[in-house]
């Protein structure tokens, strides 16, 4: 494993490019952030090392056990919340996590605002996670409702919306992925358009289908597999 994530780090990292250039982007525009879902924390500092600085956890209670243990060792690095967030969970999230990528509800909305003021705490930044995926184990907020759930989203100074998240259907053809990708852009255009704010984060791509995501105006690719490999369970 020695070297394994800093080599697929530096691979990850030309097909960035290589999409940026089909684009017409600099890669200076994309991300890459380690989802670290199942991994260890030794995975995850070797991910550190090779020059990583965002990660992300699907789940608080994992969360909970490793951010604490690498924050210190881990100068820089910012934990994204990139799964459904139960709201009896935010307690928990607005403390362990720098950003929060599937604000989906008024409900939540509500709770982080309710939190973070209990916490005293500074604006955190989100994305408005959007489900344009037809499965019902996929999360986030229908399109149609997304200028509403911005609109309210947007009357706290507590949640600094950066823009938007999407975890489109897996096709094993990512041609058949990249409509998805368009159509977040296209969302965040007209929210922008609408409400005159800045959106300019578009958290969308994983291990499979990143390089088409970049190509259609990703900020932000989630990487898990491609970075450290098959998941042991």
């Amino acid at each position: 494993m020695a070297g394994k994530i800093k080599e697929n780090y530096e691979r990850i990292k030309r097909e960035i490019e290589e999409a940026c250039k089909r684009a017409g982007r600099s890669p200076e525009e994309v991300k890459v952030l380690a989802a670290t879902k199942t991994r260890t924390p030794e995975e995850i500092l070797e991910a550190y090392e090779a020059g990583v600085r965002l990660f992300g956890e699907n789940r608080v209670q994992e969360a909970r056990e490793k951010i604490p243990l690498l924050r210190e060792k881990m100068e820089g690095a910012r934990w994204h919340m990139i799964g459904h967030l139960q709201t009896n969970k935010v307690k928990y999230a607005v403390n362990l996590f720098d950003w929060i990528e599937t604000v989906d509800r008024k409900g939540l909305v509500d709770e982080l605002v309710k939190r973070l003021r209990k916490e005293g705490k500074r604006e955190l930044p989100v994305l408005i996670e959007v489900k344009l995926s037809p499965e019902e184990s996929k999360h986030g907020c229908p399109p149609e409702e997304v200028s509403e759930l911005l609109e309210y989203t947007l009357k706290f100074p507590e949640l600094k919306v950066k823009g938007f998240m999407t975890v489109p259907p897996y096709y094993e053809e990512v041609e058949l992925v990249r409509p998805f990708f368009i159509r977040l852009r296209e969302i965040r255009d007209r929210m922008e358009e609408r409400f005159g704010v800045e959106l300019c984060e578009l958290s969308m791509g994983m291990s499979h289908d990143f390089k088409v995501a970049v190509e259609e105006g990703a900020t932000i690719v989630r990487i898990g597999t491609a970075l450290f490999g098959q998941r042991r369970y």
